[in-house]
């Protein structure tokens, strides 16, 4: 038995690249997992039947944040498929990316991005604060971005730092009930959003060469990470950033 066994999960934006591999990684751990998304119905089926083929419980629920009553219409969906089952696991996945800097980003740009980013989240944690369970896990998908400048990526980092830093508060808030409330903070993942730089063999070349680790990482290995957070391992965690970055820009790297 995994270490999920009898728990329950959702994965917000589970269909695809990041978000996917967490939903996977959490069914085989045992999970019954909502893998939600926004429109890509044919992914999310894969999703799923994937999951159901090693084994594992998943099902579908659509939302796309940023329309008015998504965060409803994803809890209506939810609420039915746990079948009168509380809340473990919520995982906060679901964002969109920025790639101009601050002269050529729109009022439009910035507020998509706070919307889908900061205000979609926000909301889905308060909307499933009754459903949770004690003990829970909320693990929101930050990212380096909040570390490092990136002057192309000005509107997302504000959008993720604003993510990570609901942390601290809600851990403080929620800590009597036992759960535990992190961030994980991916450093260049090759998924199907970032392919615009990874696919490019120097922007890959640029990148392996300030990770310390060498390589630009797997939505795999960011999985693992947030299986360790909403594992019974992460209990004694919580209002934490967890860096996924295989050592992303350190400082410089001296050959010996």
């Amino acid at each position: 038995m995994g270490v999920l066994t009898g728990r329950t999960a959702l994965v917000t934006g589970g269909s695809r690249g990041i978000g996917r591999a967490v939903a996977v990684r959490l069914a085989a751990e045992g999970a019954l997992v909502a893998v939600h998304y926004g429109g890509n119905d044919a992914a999310a089926k894969e999703t799923v039947a994937s999951i159901e083929r090693a084994g594992g419980q998943a099902f579908t629920v659509q939302a796309r944040f940023g329309e008015e009553g998504a965060v409803e219409r994803l809890f209506a969906g939810l609420t039915a498929g746990l079948a009168g089952k509380g809340l473990d696991v919520l995982v906060n996945n679901a964002g969109i990316s920025s790639v101009n800097p601050i002269a050529h980003v729109t009022p439009e740009e910035l507020a998509r991005l706070l919307e889908i980013n900061v205000a979609a989240p926000f909301f889905v944690i308060q909307r499933a604060l009754p459903l949770l369970n004690d003990g829970g896990r909320i693990i929101n998908m930050g990212s380096t971005a909040s570390r490092i400048a990136v002057s192309t990526q000005i509107a997302y980092t504000i959008s993720k730092a604003a993510l990570e830093s609901m942390a601290p508060s809600l851990a403080n808030e929620l800590g009597p009930r036992g759960i535990t409330v992190n961030t994980i903070a991916p450093g260049a993942v090759r998924t199907d959003m970032t392919a615009g730089y990874t696919s490019v063999p120097e922007m890959v070349a640029g990148l392996e060469a300030i990770t310390a680790l060498g390589r630009l990482g797997e939505p795999e290995d960011v999985a693992d990470a947030v299986s360790f957070l909403a594992g019974p391992q992460g209990r004694w965690i919580t209002g934490q950033t967890l860096d996924v970055s295989g050592g992303t820009y350190l400082g410089p790297i001296i050959p010996t």
